[in-house]
């Protein structure tokens, strides 16, 4: 009975931001838990060999180049999709930060990518599979937080970053709480650092690293398939009842 609950056959799941690090991570445990995977990420040769690998592995998917910020396109997708069955399933992962830069050295540019990528595409993303879902009357979406929106990290200065992830928590619960009546579920994780090329750059600072490893309890970073399996059950049956629900997957990073 319970483990049927995690199972996705039948259901088709899309990943932006899908062709690396978490967000393909967490296509393979859709994939792996039976859903049909659509890999969309805005570079071609990650959308590529994202597929190549899931295929690897036995899994059914299939790519699409997709840019968040274009909101046109994230309705062209959402359509062409919904005409071939529908969307059951949404992860929203694509995200970037460049940190390290003072509040007050940020420029407009630097602020406005932060948002357009991390805020603004994931709710286009929201907006255009949700009102399918809603339509259909069922569905899961599942968005990639941060735990920087709960905490300020240090030592790197990344306000713009802190602020988006912040709103997508908000937002997150904003939406579960217009759409819980009408069958569509809304969640988020909030990971740690994972060990990824977005956190490369701490990584390789001694410094840095030393202190993310000093101010987390359990002394390391967290790995892809780690936040993956929280995704894979906020996406299937076996959350039900969740809905607003913001997962810390932060190794206890927000106990101290």
């Amino acid at each position: 009975m319970y483990l049927e609950k995690l199972s996705l056959k039948g259901r088709t799941a899309v990943v932006t931001g899908g062709g690396q690090g978490i967000g393909l991570a967490c296509a393979q445990a859709l994939g792996e838990a039976g859903a049909r995977v659509v890999v969309a990420d805005m570079l071609p040769d990650r959308v590529e060999s994202a597929v190549e690998h899931l295929k690897g592995h036995r899994i059914d998917a299939v790519g699409e180049p997709l840019d968040v910020t274009d909101s046109q396109a994230v309705a062209a997708l959402a359509e062409e999709l919904d005409g071939a069955g529908g969307v059951q399933v949404l992860v929203n992962n694509a995200g970037v930060a460049r940190s390290d830069v003072r509040a007050e050295d940020t420029s407009d540019e630097h602020w406005r990518f932060h948002m357009a990528v991390n805020l603004d595409g994931l709710f286009w993303c929201c907006r255009e599979f949700g009102r399918r879902m809603l339509a259909r009357g069922r569905g899961s979406i599942v968005n990639i937080g941060s735990m920087s929106g709960f905490i300020v990290n240090k030592p790197q200065p990344q306000a713009f970053y802190n602020a988006s992830k912040a709103g997508v928590h908000h937002l997150t619960k904003s939406l579960a709480a217009e759409w819980g009546a009408r069958g569509v579920r809304v969640n988020a994780v909030a990971p740690t650092y994972i060990e990824t090329p977005l956190t490369k750059f701490g990584m390789e600072d001694k410094a840095m690293a030393a202190t993310w490893l000093e101010m987390t309890p359990m002394g390391r970073v967290g790995q892809p398939e780690e936040i993956a399996s929280v995704v894979l059950f906020l996406a299937s049956d076996a959350a039900s009842l969740l809905t607003g629900s913001i997962v810390l997957a932060d190794g206890g990073y927000t106990c101290w």
